[in-house]
């Protein structure tokens, strides 16, 4: 029978950067770097009284009687790893990440189980490569113990753990810094939600205006120095069910959050709005304006001067544009730009077109206006190959985004369009970063620079990278997708258990949802637990949109039940589908429905065409029937993706399931 004790305990988690990723390049030397990893953690820990309760694959999980012992190891452990990387190749250097947390745990036969455990193992991958992050219950002990100085992040939502969880990074000289969201990584970041301006204007039909001014608000706020500002997809939830400040704090990791209302009669507008700290729930600052339309740029300028001196932030631009320069001297071409800025948020194709309209016409009005421009093209290339054929708006993207910069060098958004269209149209992949970094460099909030950037080093191969830009997106956008890009990399990378975790819990939390079971069932299915994904595969898809119905067809084609499947293929080649289908999309069912030549010509034609989706699909369990094929391996050399490895389900038995 198993014994078990509770006590209060120390908990250290520890992984070893990379190591996935070396061990399917080159097995042996993952091995003797683990091996020589090991040899120079275990003494460290026995110095400072610590129990290694288990391993598992390059992750320590150590016990410690208190805090103090486990910190002081922690900082041994990394000057340790420091002076071995100093004498070293570059290949041989080993860097770890660590999290600490102090809490109640269980002793069971050897094992330690409990909230303290799971919060350990939650803030480890918070820390950067070389560093160390502890909770605040860590902290509480070991304050003015230690000499290394701290860092507070942001209140951090941890997956499956139900309140946020204060978590500081110890500074530590050697550790690779990662670039936070809002443009800095010190103490002095502040993290800010601009919730939805209440529209109290007389004519409910000018809802648009506040909605506009909102996005314009996250807009001109987020280029303000050491200001991470979160995305508008997810602060729009509390329009229709607002929440008190304190909730929305814990929901979206937010210290400060700015709430208003908007009224506008006219070319009048009176703007009223408040600065609220999450923590006391006090305002930092209120203030109302009364002004005419034509004056709303110099009320949102003033709005971030006061933000910003209110935190004691620098109020600086992160680009050589200067904040003076008003967008547009034309109102109606304003009007036309917050229509088109709303109407552009639902990625539906008559929401779309309504915004594409709005923002040409605003240019029709004032040719020399760059953030329409520059919004219209990026709605272009956030569509292209979901919602409109990347063919057709890629090539009226490009001059829209190149217009923007001769009107404004330091768009953001236009630099970001720009890195778009040579990721995903040109697979100019060394232009797309450096694109991307200079969007990010001027715009440290701009969520779809970060996604889109992430997703190119998903493609290419790049993983750890991938995953750090896109804990990002994940802490700017957090109701946003970026947990499932995660779960996507933890697959690629050969951590399938880490992907079946997140898709147990999104089906748990909402067990209704047809999109959730099909993740499941995919990831089930990459994992090569096939039974299990035909279990997630039998779920109904009644009440799905166009785009869930047809992944829960394709999952059906995966584990062997076509019909579904077929019907799909049929509706679109028939082109009665709703809703825009690529041609690598019916590919995947038809490489599923024993048709590998019908696949692998309509992924050749949508390639000759332009409508080039393929680097984010080829890794999928749906082309494992192709996956081989010379005709395959040759578009994945024209796309310049890596065809060097291929990943497989853990099970050697199991079939390849994960893709080059």
């Amino acid at each position: 029978m198993a014994s078990s004790a509770r006590r209060l305990a120390a908990i250290m988690f520890t992984d070893m950067v990379g190591y996935s990723r070396l061990a399917q390049a080159d097995e042996g030397a993952a091995l003797a770097l683990l091996d020589r990893h090991n040899r120079l953690l275990r003494p460290v820990f026995a110095k400072f009284r610590g129990r290694e309760v288990k391993t598992v694959g390059d992750a320590f999980l150590v016990e410690f009687e208190s805090a103090l012992d486990a910190v002081n190891c922690a900082l041994e452990l990394q000057a340790t790893l420091r002076e071995h990387n100093l004498s070293v190749a570059e290949g041989e250097r080993i860097l770890v990440r660590v999290g600490i947390h102090v809490g109640d745990v269980v002793r069971t036969d050897g094992d330690v189980l409990g909230d303290a455990v799971n919060i350990a193992s939650r803030i480890e991958p918070l820390a950067e490569p070389g560093g160390i992050c502890l909770t605040q219950q860590v902290v509480d002990q070991v304050v003015n113990k230690v000499a290394a100085p701290l860092q507070r992040l942001p209140p951090t939502a941890l997956k499956n753990i139900r309140l946020p969880v204060t978590v500081y990074r110890i500074a530590l000289a050697g550790a690779v810094a990662v670039a936070s969201p809002g443009g800095g990584s010190g103490p002095d970041t502040r993290h800010l939600a601009v919730l939805p301006l209440a529209n109290i204007s007389p004519d409910p039909q000018d809802a648009y205006f506040a909605d506009g001014l909102t996005e314009e608000l996250i807009s001109v706020l987020s280029q303000v120095r050491d200001l991470s500002v979160i995305a508008r997809t997810s602060v729009i939830q509390y329009k229709e069910a607002p929440k008190p400040v304190a909730q929305v704090g814990a929901d979206l990791g937010v210290d400060t959050v700015l709430e208003g209302s908007v009224r506008k009669a006219g070319n009048r507008i009176r703007i009223a709005l408040q600065l609220i700290d999450v923590a006391t729930q006090g305002h930092i600052w209120t203030g109302t304006y009364n002004r005419e339309l034509d004056d709303v740029f110099a009320v949102q300028e003033d709005v971030a001067q006061r933000t910003a001196e209110a935190l004691r932030l620098e109020f600086a631009r992160q680009g050589p544009a200067s904040r003076d320069r008003r967008p547009t001297a034309n109102l109606e071409a304003y009007d036309l730009y917050l229509r088109g800025l709303v109407a552009g948020s639902i990625p539906a194709v008559k929401e779309i077109q309504e915004a594409l309209r709005c923002f040409e016409q605003a240019t029709v009005l004032d040719p020399s206006f760059a953030e329409a421009y520059a919004a219209w093209a990026d709605l272009y290339v956030r569509a292209a190959g979901d919602t409109l054929p990347m063919a057709d708006v890629m090539p009226k993207a490009r001059p829209l985004a190149a217009r923007a910069l001769e009107l404004d060098p330091g768009s953001s958004d236009a630099h970001a369009a720009l890195a778009n269209i040579a990721f995903q149209f040109d697979q100019d992949w060394g232009y797309a970063e450096a694109e991307f970094r200079r969007a990010i460099a001027l715009n440290g909030s701009n969520v779809m620079a970060h996604r889109f950037l992430a997703l190119m080093l998903i493609a290419l191969d790049r993983l750890d990278e991938a995953r750090d830009e896109t804990r990002q997106v994940l802490r700017l956008n957090p109701s946003g997708d970026a947990r499932a890009t995660l779960g996507l990399i933890d697959m690629l990378d050969g951590e399938f258990e880490a992907t079946l975790e997140l898709g147990r819990h999104e089906v748990a939390t909402d067990p209704t949802s047809v999109g959730n079971h099909v993740y499941l069932g995919l990831a089930y299915a990459s994992a090569g637990k096939m039974d299990e994904a035909r279990r997630e595969a039998e779920f109904p898809v009644e009440g799905a949109d166009d785009t869930v119905a047809f992944d829960h067809a394709l999952l059906n084609a995966v584990v062997g039940r076509p019909e579904r499947a077929r019907a799909v293929a049929a509706i679109v080649e028939r082109g009665e589908a709703k809703s825009y289908t690529s041609g690598t999309h019916l590919a995947m069912l038809y490489a599923n429905l024993g048709e590998p030549s019908r696949a692998l010509d309509l992924l050749e034609e949508a390639y000759r065409q332009g409508d080039r989706v393929l680097w984010l699909w080829y890794r999928g369990v749906w082309f494992d029937p192709i996956r081989h094929d010379p005709r395959f391996l040759e578009l994945l050399r024209q796309y310049g993706v890596p065809t060097a490895r291929v990943r497989g389900p853990p099970d050697p038995h199991a079939p390849d399931r994960t893709g080059v």
